[in-house]
Protein backbone atom coordinates (compact mmCIF):
# COMPACT_ATOMS: atom_id res chain seq x y z
CA UNK A 1 0.00 0.00 0.00
CA UNK A 2 1.71 3.13 -1.18
CA UNK A 3 0.70 6.81 -0.62
CA UNK A 4 0.02 8.61 -4.04
CA UNK A 5 0.05 12.04 -3.96
CA UNK A 6 -1.82 13.75 -7.01
CA UNK A 7 -0.96 17.65 -7.85
CA UNK A 8 -3.68 19.91 -10.26
CA UNK A 9 -3.67 23.73 -11.00
CA UNK A 10 -6.38 23.27 -13.42
CA UNK A 11 -10.05 24.20 -12.84
CA UNK A 12 -12.83 24.99 -15.07
CA UNK A 13 -11.08 26.21 -17.80
CA UNK A 14 -9.89 22.85 -18.40
CA UNK A 15 -12.99 20.22 -16.61
CA UNK A 16 -11.28 17.30 -18.00
CA UNK A 17 -7.88 18.43 -16.73
CA UNK A 18 -9.28 19.23 -13.42
CA UNK A 19 -11.06 16.38 -13.38
CA UNK A 20 -7.86 13.72 -13.05
CA UNK A 21 -6.81 14.21 -10.26
CA UNK A 22 -9.98 13.28 -8.56
CA UNK A 23 -10.39 9.99 -10.52
CA UNK A 24 -6.91 9.03 -10.33
CA UNK A 25 -7.52 9.18 -6.83
CA UNK A 26 -10.66 7.51 -6.90
CA UNK A 27 -9.24 4.72 -8.98
CA UNK A 28 -5.93 4.85 -5.63
CA UNK A 29 -8.32 3.98 -3.43
CA UNK A 30 -10.11 1.09 -5.30
CA UNK A 31 -6.65 -0.28 -5.67
CA UNK A 32 -6.06 -0.33 -2.02
CA UNK A 33 -3.58 2.93 -1.66
CA UNK A 34 -3.72 5.87 -0.03
CA UNK A 35 -4.38 8.92 -2.30
CA UNK A 36 -3.97 12.67 -1.36
CA UNK A 37 -4.99 15.48 -3.43
CA UNK A 38 -3.01 19.07 -4.24
CA UNK A 39 -4.81 21.56 -5.75
CA UNK A 40 -3.06 24.71 -7.01
CA UNK A 41 -4.04 27.71 -8.63
CA UNK A 42 -7.36 27.80 -10.70
CA UNK A 43 -7.85 24.51 -9.32
CA UNK A 44 -8.27 26.12 -5.47
CA UNK A 45 -12.02 27.27 -7.15
CA UNK A 46 -12.50 23.44 -7.30
CA UNK A 47 -13.68 23.09 -3.44
CA UNK A 48 -16.52 25.55 -3.74
CA UNK A 49 -19.35 23.76 -4.34
CA UNK A 50 -21.09 25.42 -6.54
CA UNK A 51 -17.62 25.65 -8.96
CA UNK A 52 -17.78 21.71 -8.40
CA UNK A 53 -20.79 21.30 -9.55
CA UNK A 54 -20.62 23.04 -12.90
CA UNK A 55 -17.68 20.89 -13.69
CA UNK A 56 -17.91 17.65 -16.12
CA UNK A 57 -14.74 16.80 -18.00
CA UNK A 58 -14.66 14.94 -21.65
CA UNK A 59 -15.04 11.35 -20.85
CA UNK A 60 -15.84 11.09 -17.18
CA UNK A 61 -18.42 11.31 -14.86
CA UNK A 62 -19.34 15.13 -13.32
CA UNK A 63 -16.95 15.70 -10.71
CA UNK A 64 -19.70 15.96 -8.44
CA UNK A 65 -20.36 12.60 -8.95
CA UNK A 66 -16.78 11.56 -7.97
CA UNK A 67 -15.93 13.94 -5.29
CA UNK A 68 -18.07 12.50 -2.50
CA UNK A 69 -16.07 8.58 -2.00
CA UNK A 70 -13.34 10.83 -1.86
CA UNK A 71 -14.97 12.93 1.05
CA UNK A 72 -16.23 9.67 2.70
CA UNK A 73 -13.00 8.08 3.05
CA UNK A 74 -11.40 11.24 4.11
CA UNK A 75 -8.76 11.86 1.31
CA UNK A 76 -6.55 14.40 2.35
CA UNK A 77 -6.96 17.58 0.26
CA UNK A 78 -3.96 20.19 0.15
CA UNK A 79 -5.13 23.67 -1.25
Amino acid sequence: MSTILFISSNGTEDPTRASLPFISAAGAMEAGHIPEICLLGEATYLVKDTILNQVHGVGFRPLRDVVPPIVAHRVPVYV
